[in-house]
């Protein structure tokens, strides 16, 4: 039976709510600029990104179904897994209106997922308390992932023998850098003048990585290690 859960909770347990069709599996497409010199032949093609890209999924009603519990159901945004990719979480915003009214009178309609470029795996997070710990990426493109890191002192970070922050704890105990949104912070207390050091280079390629550490720590935990195109 397909299923589909978004945000934590399953399609399954929704009265009278039917999948009755998931997604196909895709690869999200490059953004691309086009630039023609004049006396070269052909074009330069400048690569900018991977796009967001539209998910649709079919639905259906049966029995006694109550329809306010399936407008719940359809949050606006969020992380969803589909049950042909039950090892995968993407993270979406439904911007098409769902036509609730011909899902009540047809029993049918289409849901329209507008997900990013990047599905992250369902796998917990890693937890490393020794240097020279691997963690492993076992996606198939690099990942941005946050790392929380519980310690005391001053406290230098290298990836793959590459030094790439310098941390001071000061009178927090555990600081969280989040190489996505660029930001390091100790639950509400912005972090960022205590960690120095470049963002972008908190980047696990697929496969195994090593991550190693001087000064006192006592763990570290890595989130979203693991994505894919």
């Amino acid at each position: 039976m397909n299923t589909v859960i978004l945000n934590g909770v399953n399609s399954n347990t929704i009265t009278g709510l039917l999948i009755q069709s998931l997604p196909s599996i895709s690869k999200p497409q490059m953004r691309v600029e086009y630039e023609e010199i004049d006396g070269r032949d052909g074009d330069i093609i400048n690569k900018l990104g991977y796009a967001a890209y539209d998910k649709e999924m079919e639905i259906g009603l049966h029995g006694n179904f109550d329809i306010n519990e399936v407008i719940l159901f359809f949050s606006d945004e969020g992380e969803v897994i589909f049950s042909n990719e039950p090892d995968k979480i993407y993270r979406y915003t439904i911007i098409d209106q769902i036509d609730y009214e011909r899902l009540i009178r047809f029993r049918t309609a289409t849901v329209t997922f507008h997900v990013q470029p990047f599905k992250y795996s369902t796998e917990n997070d890693q937890t490393v308390t020794s240097s020279g710990s691997t963690v492993v990426n076992s996606g198939n493109v690099y990942s941005k992932p946050s790392i929380t890191i519980t310690g005391s002192g001053t406290i230098n970070l290298s990836l793959n023998g590459t030094q790439i922050f310098t941390i001071t704890m000061g009178a927090q105990t555990s600081v969280t850098i989040n190489s996505e949104t660029l930001e390091a912070y100790s639950g509400e207390i912005l972090m960022n003048r205590a960690v120095q050091g470049d963002y972008t280079n908190l980047i696990l390629e697929p496969g195994n990585n090593t991550i190693t550490w001087t000064g006192s720590v006592t763990s570290i935990v890595i989130k979203n290690r693991s994505r894919w195109l």
